[in-house]
């Protein structure tokens, strides 16, 4: 029997759950379509300037890396993030719902049933060279957002390095292999980062969560049917000494008169964060008990980037496990189901002695 062309298996997907947004790049169908920018903004890893953990005003351990002085950046920096919009002009941002609050500087999050086609509409408005390269979706190489010599002609370089001011449309397929695998549940976890300079980019803030549903699963917003809420937490020490904008947060943060080999002054910039937090004082997520819920975990970073997420209170299966830690390695992605029992708020955090100590904590409620 011959099968229909992929993109009218594509199409009757869409028409299926009435989602489709417009037409991607090469003539296909786009099942979900995203309006993504490059942005740069002053973020502040400690906005209530407290520690929220304790409930006590920072002390002597806190202000190695929060406190601004001639000599100390703080806890504020000039980033680069990723923010969705409403439309191809970029001139309204997409209202964050208060549900995904706690995301902090990561980037909106794309969603996508299998079968369906993906187009991100990217534009760079930051200084520095940016792309935009997923995991686990299917794509060809103008779509991959990643430079390395990989023998592909000029015409299939331009989403590698998307220059300051520039545009350019990628489109993902989302075959059986980009969905949940046998044990995985309704829905499978990816992310997404620029990958012009990996290691800058991601330091500058650039990556964010791509959410897969097996087909026939999603709600019409691509949420999972079957989960009554979503949490998202990256675990990373973010290394402000290398991101692009060091020399930007010296000129417009300190004095000026700074030795950016100096060990102290290196220590103060590793801001050891959950979703760009540091002490708790990200939004609080709050849960219902008996709901429910879904988190997904992404780790990023280097050798120090081991991470323990452990939850006080209540319980979660992950990979088939019933357990209340996780572990993560830069770069790993990990799902852990929970239906909450334990009313309370409660302590949310990695398990490293030094990553405690250093901010790598937040709180979660679960209301009765």
């Amino acid at each position: 029997m011959r099968l229909p062309p992929i993109h009218v298996l594509a199409l009757a997907v869409c028409l299926a759950a009435a989602g489709c947004a417009g037409t991607a790049g090469g003539g296909e169908r786009a099942d979900r379509t995203y309006y993504i920018a490059a942005e740069t903004v002053i973020w502040d890893y400690a906005p209530d300037r407290h520690n929220k953990i304790t409930g006590e005003p920072f002390g002597e351990t806190e202000n190695v890396f929060v406190q601004q002085s001639e000599d100390r950046i703080g806890s504020s920096y000039r980033k680069c993030v990723y923010r969705g919009y409403t439309d191809r002009a970029f001139a309204t941002l997409k209202a964050r719902p208060d549900s995904e609050a706690h995301l902090g500087f990561l980037g909106p999050v794309i969603r996508a049933e299998v079968g369906e086609t993906i187009q991100v509409v990217f534009r760079n408005n930051c200084s520095f060279p940016t792309s935009v390269h997923p995991h686990g979706v299917f794509y060809e190489k103008d779509s991959e957002g990643a430079p390395y010599a990989d023998g592909t002609d000029e015409g299939d370089k331009h989403d590698d390095a998307v220059s300051p001011n520039g545009t350019h449309t990628y489109t993902w397929r989302v075959p059986e292999r980009a969905g949940p695998g046998p044990t995985d549940g309704s829905s499978a976890m990816w992310m997404y980062h620029s990958h012009t300079d990996e290691v800058a980019d991601v330091y500058a803030g650039l990556s964010g969560f791509l959410i897969v549903t097996a087909a026939g699963r999603a709600n019409p917003d691509g949420t999972p049917e079957d989960v009554d809420r979503e949490v998202f937490s990256q675990y990373e020490v973010v290394d402000e000494n290398s991101s692009p904008y060091l020399d930007a947060n010296i000129r417009m943060f300190t004095l000026g008169d700074v030795d950016k080999d100096d060990e102290g002054f290196i220590e103060s910039n590793l801001m050891h964060s959950i979703n760009g937090y540091v002490y708790g004082n990200g939004p609080m997520v709050t849960l219902r008990r008996g709901e429910r819920v879904r988190w997904y975990l992404m780790g990023m970073g280097t050798e120090v980037d081991l991470h323990t997420p452990h939850w006080h209170g209540n319980t979660v299966v992950s990979h088939g496990m019933r357990t209340d830690v996780v572990n993560l390695l830069p770069a790993s992605m990990s799902v852990a189901n929970m239906q909450p029992d334990a009313a309370g708020t409660w302590l949310f955090h990695c398990h490293v002695g030094d990553h405690i100590s250093a901010g790598m904590q937040s709180l979660y409620r679960v209301t009765s």
